[in-house]
């Protein structure tokens, strides 16, 4: 029983650190650029698109616009392959012959 106990809070532990490594992820920041700047991307740590940034002399129209646009289809892309992992592990677990105490 002890075996099983011991097992059960090293879940809970492991659980609790996931969920602080997720938390310190969201507040760091990573920036990337391409074309030698004219393009730049800023990103949290855990890879979801906070920012983008274009050259206005590749464009000769409304670059803000252009910039919020492909902000929110990166962020509606990255939502949409997070559900379908989120699916995958979800067939993952339902086949064990256990629940797991955390979140592969």
């Amino acid at each position: 029983m002890t075996d099983l106990r011991a097992l059960l809070q090293f879940g809970q532990q492991v659980q609790g650190r996931l969920a602080a490594i997720q938390s310190e992820l969201a507040q760091r920041t990573v920036t990337g650029s391409a074309g030698g700047g004219m393009v730049t991307v800023t990103a949290d740590g855990r890879g979801q698109i906070r920012e983008i940034r274009i050259d206005p002399g590749l464009l000769g129209g409304d670059v803000e616009m252009l910039e919020d646009l492909v902000v929110a289809a990166v962020s509606e892309v990255q939502k949409r392959a997070a559900e379908i992992a989120q699916d995958e592990i979800k067939k993952v677990q339902g086949a064990l012959p256990f629940p797991l105490p955390f979140a592969l």
